[in-house]
């Protein structure tokens, strides 16, 4: 398939463009005083408004017709009925099947992912009642889930989300980084009594996941003994074998599938730290959410479907009005952990600079995507928001409903973020002083959830996931390969030898040399 910078709808869009360029926000919400309802989409209880981005209706008739130039609705039918879209591995991409197997899991999978689910929940009532006990007899009170990438990020950000200081269960805490400072500070608040280690790995091979549950595993072994390790560690893996040579048994192994990529596989057996904090039916509930979003996702024609907007509009602001970078600001707490998540989502699925075909893309992918809670980013970042020299579109994310009873305190939080998105949008003249003039014309896009529970928290993780898969689509690129995160690991070994060993053996360019060098130097023996 040519590029999709060769196709007529992309010229339109480029000739197009030129008459934007001309255009402020301030005069197309002149021209249009109901704009808000022009360019604002709802599903469930979650809006879209696209509104004070600098588009008008021609612009989203050009971008859908981009869509369809791009095959992007035969793609979403090939991954619904499971085809192998992530052509470089020779795999579908079906996550989707997770969240309702009954609509969207061939019967070649259903069997198995039913009896995965079965054992999960099952396993998942018996810590959270208190019947699955560690070596001493005792029930878990909390767990230590070790993971990197997607086996942390999305458990953690469901987590973070849907834990209330009411909600039961044993605790939750996360490591991911091998940076021995991370467990160490997390073994030292726990008691190995009554901690259950989630190890998650898809391969059991990784590199920081397997330092860290060698490090649990060695805590575990030196205060309960060899034998505690099997009533102790669970694996989350498609690996099995290598679970199994670790020490846990096959009751305590989880399985994975090579169909699910990490940064999409919460909805997996991954998503078990998840469901022990918040419990079965919140999981139940998050995965329902997410469901809901794939049939609007399946089922909506372009124009009316909330991902392909989100996704076109994105397309839009990245391609054509040339913006380089996406902040992320959800106000609300809860979602503190949002722009990590996506991140990873959005850049290690889009980073790419080949097309499927692997000739060499002829435009921009991915954006820079960052982020912080509001209000803490107003003092942060927001500065250069308003006044820098760049404009960079920002998604603000909030709930109507708070999860907490301080009364006037979510008004004056949903006033920030509105007064932010309405300041972006129109700046001010500063009084005729440019120190304080705010040029304004600087695009935003709000999603307001009716309340942030665990359906709707589905729901919006699945709106991003599918707004990503769609932009691959236009852009020609397999958003579920990730092949530049593994050559700074191929890389890591010979260093992890050299670094230890009596003699450096391997070649290393002058830089990577000299600071080898001097590591060894510093380092002493504290390595």
């Amino acid at each position: 398939m040519p590029s999709i910078t060769k196709t007529r709808a992309w010229q339109a869009l480029k000739a197009h463009r030129e008459e934007i360029s001309r255009t402020t926000l301030r005069e197309l919400f002149d021209a249009d005083p109901g704009r808000y309802q022009t360019f604002s989409y709802e599903t469930r209880g979650l809006a879209l408004d696209l509104s004070k981005n600098r588009m008008t209706h021609r612009t989203l008739g050009l971008l859908a017709e981009l869509a369809k130039a791009a095959g992007v609705e035969e793609q979403i039918e090939a991954m619904l009925s499971g085809q192998r879209i992530n052509e470089s591995e020779d795999r579908a991409a079906r996550h989707m099947a997770l969240r309702d197997r009954s609509e969207l899991a061939s019967a070649g999978v259903d069997a198995e992912v039913r009896s995965v689910d079965r054992r999960i929940e099952a396993f998942t009532n018996l810590v959270r009642a208190g019947r699955a006990v560690g070596a001493t007899g005792k029930p878990f009170t909390d767990v230590l889930s070790i993971g990197i990438g997607g086996s942390h990020l999305g458990p953690m950000l469901v987590m973070t989300a849907l834990r209330t200081a009411e909600t039961t269960g044993p605790k939750v805490h996360y490591v991911d980084n091998i940076d021995g400072h991370q467990i160490a500070s997390t073994l030292a608040k726990l008691d190995p009594a009554t901690t259950l280690v989630l190890a998650a790995s898809k391969s059991f091979t990784t590199m920081e996941t397997l330092a860290n549950a060698e490090t649990a595993r060695k805590w575990i072994v030196e205060r309960l003994g060899r034998g505690a390790v099997a009533q102790h560690f669970v694996g989350l893996t498609s690996n099995t074998a290598e679970a199994r040579a670790f020490g846990i048994t096959d009751d305590r192994i989880f399985p994975m599938w090579d169909w699910v990529g990490g940064r999409f596989s919460v909805w997996s057996a991954v998503g078990l730290s998840a469901a022990l904090g918040v419990g079965w039916d919140a999981f139940s509930a998050f995965r329902a959410g997410a469901h809901a979003m794939d049939r609007h996702f399946a089922a909506e024609p372009l124009e009316e479907n909330l991902p392909v907007l989100l996704a076109m509009t994105g397309i839009w602001n990245n391609n054509f009005l040339t913006f380089d970078d996406v902040a992320i600001v959800p106000y609300d707490e809860r979602l503190r952990a949002l722009p990590s998540f996506l991140q990873q989502l959005e850049m290690e699925s889009n980073g790419k600079r080949v097309r499927l075909d692997g000739s060499v893309v002829d435009t921009r992918t991915a954006p820079v995507v960052f982020g912080m809670v509001g209000t803490s980013a107003q003092h942060t970042f927001h500065q250069l928001l308003h006044q820098g020299t760049r404009s960079v579109p920002v998604d603000f994310i909030a709930a109507a409903r708070p999860g907490h009873a301080l009364s006037g305190r979510h008004d004056k939080l949903i006033a920030n973020m509105l007064a932010q998105s309405e300041a972006l949008a129109f700046g001010t003249d500063g009084g005729g002083d440019p120190h304080r003039t705010c040029p304004g014309n600087r695009p935003s896009t709000t999603i307001l959830l009716e309340k942030l529970d665990p359906f709707h928290l589905g729901m919006l993780i699945a709106l991003y996931e599918h707004k990503v898969f769609v932009q691959g689509v236009i852009w020609g690129i397999n958003s579920f390969d990730q092949f530049g995160v593994e050559l700074g690991k191929q890389l890591a070994d010979p260093l992890v030898r050299d670094i230890s060993a009596s003699k450096v053996r391997g070649t290393y360019d002058s830089s990577t040399a000299g600071l080898l060098r001097r590591y060894r130097a510093w380092r002493g023996s504290d390595g």
